[in-house]
């Protein structure tokens, strides 16, 4: 049911044909995203990310850097809020589990969200992945000129 909401706030998003600019722009995304046995807690300040390629985390910097986008890790649904109701971010792309980005696109209406579900390799909160085209496809939906 999470991922039909999901999808159907992705449709809606599209629909509403935002554009921002890449400062207006946030790319949020979980925690567990990081390698389980990482030493560096990102949390507190991506910059500790060491970029070893274990995990996706680097890759989305990356991206960010790429596209001049914001980007920030998020611990739980509260921060996450937090960090999108700032009201210099006018869109967001969040990766997160169904059920997380479901209650989020609902807590940050109207703002402009496009959501990517997560990928489970080793189970849910643990070590998970992301397609990392989507994401890019969903920051330059925000972004084209």
């Amino acid at each position: 049911m999470s991922r039909i909401v999901v999808g159907l706030s992705n449709f809606a998003t599209k629909l509403r044909r935002t554009r921002v600019r890449a400062d207006q722009l946030l790319l949020l995304f979980p925690s567990c995203l990081q390698c389980s046995d990482c030493p560096n807690n990102i949390v507190g300040d991506l910059a500790n990310c060491t970029r070893c390629g274990k995990c996706k985390v680097s890759d989305l910097r990356a991206l960010a850097e790429k596209h001049g986008c914001k980007v920030a890790v998020a611990a739980g649904g509260r921060l996450a809020l937090a960090l999108v109701k700032d009201p210099d971010v006018r869109a967001v792309v969040a990766i997160a589990c169904s059920k997380e980005l479901r209650q989020g696109i609902l807590a940050s209406f109207p703002k402009a969200v496009i959501g990517v579900v997560n990928i489970w390799p080793k189970g849910p909160c643990k070590d998970t992945d992301v397609n990392l085209d989507a994401v890019e496809r969903a920051i330059q939906w925000f972004l084209r000129t």
